[in-house]
């Protein structure tokens, strides 16, 4: 069974997503990095679903549900750069705002639902929502007041979901693409 994840969309990048005019549109890829300037999309595999996170105004939202392709270089990448100053993905430009830039950036190919950014998580599900670590022990979100996050502090990096939290998140997609 395929796992599920989170990813915490900064404001720098969900502007950069609506400056360019990519609300509506399924990006084809995603960037993960060694350090800490992005996500590492450690353990996720072919099959696994990302949920791009944005807090804005303390709600949640739901931005894009990817589901990994893979995460080797293609030609739709564009030719590898032979310096530090050409650019890492030329092919990926027009995404090149989620993250390939960033120090040792990788590709990941992704199936998206369109860019949105208008699918709050409500504040019920959010606190039922739980993280599954390598060992096996769950946690929840922090600093969560009235269905509204205080701090994103503990959703900044890259998380697995509990199979209920998936399922939960996966049916507030379902709905608000219906």
């Amino acid at each position: 069974m395929p796992d599920a994840f989170t990813v915490l969309w900064t404001h720098e990048t969900c502007r950069a997503l609506r400056k360019a005019g990519r609300t509506g549109e399924r990006p084809p890829v995603a960037f993960s990095g060694v350090h800490s300037s992005l996500p590492a999309w450690s353990g996720a595999q072919s099959g696994d679903e990302v949920y791009a996170l944005h807090v804005n105004r303390r709600v949640v939202y739901v931005v894009s549900r990817m589901r990994v392709i893979d995460t080797n270089r293609r030609d739709c990448c564009g030719t590898a750069p032979t310096t530090w100053r050409e650019p890492a993905f030329p092919g990926h430009g027009d995404w090149s705002m989620l993250g390939a830039h960033g120090c040792g950036a990788t590709a990941v190919h992704v199936d998206a639902t369109p860019v949105r950014f208008d699918m709050p998580i409500p504040g019920d599900v959010l606190a039922e929502l739980t993280w599954r670590n390598r060992r096996g022990q769950t946690r929840g979100l922090k600093y969560l007041m009235d269905g509204r996050l205080e701090r994103s502090v503990s959703l900044q990096g890259f998380y697995r979901l509990t199979s209920e939290s998936a399922g939960e998140l996966a049916r507030v997609v379902d709905v608000a693409s219906s």
